[in-house]
């Protein structure tokens, strides 16, 4: 049994469903647009989405197809046990490690620098300096090589001195660390963005006023200052339990009525209401646990590393394959189901806003937020299924109709 080809053959078939969703978003472009979300675009911004969506489609497809051939060249000619020539065992998977993550923010930052200083600039979304991208790019990259060297090497640790019981011990770790992640994200977004209290007035009044009515506490009501990178406005909740830290990015209190807003949050509300965060918990644990199983199996195979070149296991090369191979064939499937999941959830949380009486004023908040961000109005059904997490506009408008 040659890995090696078993590999590649995997990594091939990955690939050409990456081309197939690329190919559907890409097609979309001459699906008709449903009745109820035809107002969203006139005549000249809908010229202005189709551009944009065909510009953005060519740069994703470009980025694909580039990771592509850049990790087929790496895994089919050998190239990461000439870099990683360490006898140490940390040693030479940092060094494989520091390899692939420069790399990958190298042609990450190429495709963003398109997509943000390029595209977005373009079409009027983007806020960022060429500064605050570079210093954006560097704070991404030291972020990924602290988080990745440091459980790669945490899960050497365990493993040399436990075996197969670390399957067990690291994803219970990983699970805590995912939990932590979710519990610290306030903290995480602090590095990227400033946040300022929002002024006492109609808006802060109606807040909290629809927190207290549904039995929460507002620990905090605070403004992004989204626009110094993106025009786009978006809004969210942090917090566990009943005490929550509303976030509203300023370009959405540029653009949206009180009302509006209001009616956002009360569909984020719904979400807390019915436990949505605690429920797709156990999903993403699930997750993680095949994260770990695939790093595990990919250790304890040592006939792999030879096939590819090395002279014995490399653990950086197993997180390598874990994450180029095996998990982009193993996620779509996770992704059907939670995304199906989400979308069940959306729907739920849009009833809620509809049930505060907010029901009108969410759609035209949606259809703002769709329009100013020249999002898809009619993507293909198939794509919806597979990838999208949200249900389309036309969707979301049609049941919070019904349910009006």
């Amino acid at each position: 049994m040659n890995f090696k080809i078993i590999g590649l053959v995997i990594f091939a078939v990955t690939f050409l469903y990456e081309l197939l969703l690329a190919f559907l978003d890409w097609s979309s472009k001459d699906n008709p647009t449903p009745e109820n979300v035809r107002d969203v675009y006139d005549g000249e911004k809908y010229k202005k989405w189709l551009s944009y969506h065909g510009e953005t489609c060519a740069a994703d497809l470009v980025n694909t197809v580039a990771g592509f051939v850049i990790y087929l060249a790496l895994l089919g000619f050998d190239v990461l046990p000439k870099i990683a020539p360490s006898g140490n065992v940390y040693l030479a998977a940092i060094e494989v490690l520091l390899f692939v993550l420069t790399l990958d923010a190298l042609t990450g930052g190429v495709y963003g620098y398109v997509n943000s200083m390029v595209i977005d600039e373009k079409y009027g979304f983007n806020k960022r300096t060429v500064k605050t991208f570079l210093v954006d790019q560097l704070k991404s990259y030291l972020i990924s090589v602290v988080l990745t060297v440091g459980l790669v090497c945490l899960f050497i640790l365990i493993y040399e001195a436990l075996g197969d019981w670390t399957l067990l011990l690291f994803s219970g770790i990983m699970a805590a660390i995912l939990l932590g992640i979710s519990a610290l994200y306030p903290f995480f977004s602090k590095i990227y963005n400033k946040f300022t209290p929002l002024p006492d007035g109609e808006l802060r009044e109606k807040l909290t006023a629809l927190l207290t009515k549904n039995g929460y506490t507002v620990r905090e009501i605070q403004v992004m200052d989204g626009s110094r990178r993106d025009s786009r406005a978006n809004a969210y909740f942090s917090g566990f339990g009943k005490t929550k830290t509303i976030v509203l990015y300023d370009t959405l209190i540029d653009t949206m009525t009180p009302d509006e807003i209001v009616a956002v949050f009360a569909h984020e509300l719904g979400h807390g209401l019915h436990k949505d965060t605690l429920k797709n918990a156990p999903i993403a644990v699930l997750q993680v646990v095949f994260i770990v199983v695939a790093i595990w199996l990919t250790v304890r195979t040592g006939a792999i590393y030879p096939d590819f070149g090395f002279a014995g296991v490399n653990y950086g090369f197993a997180y390598v394959l874990a994450s180029v191979i095996e998990l982009p064939l193993i996620m779509p499937l996770f992704s059907l189901v939670s995304n199906a999941v989400t979308r069940r959830a959306e729907y739920r949380a849009d009833a809620h806003a509809v049930e505060e009486g907010y029901g009108k004023e969410l759609v035209s908040a949606l259809k703002k937020l769709s329009g100013d961000s020249l999002s898809n109005l009619a993507p293909s059904p198939l794509l919806v299924k597979l990838y999208y997490s949200h249900p389309t506009l036309s969707q979301r408008i049609a049941a919070i109709e019904r349910a009006m």
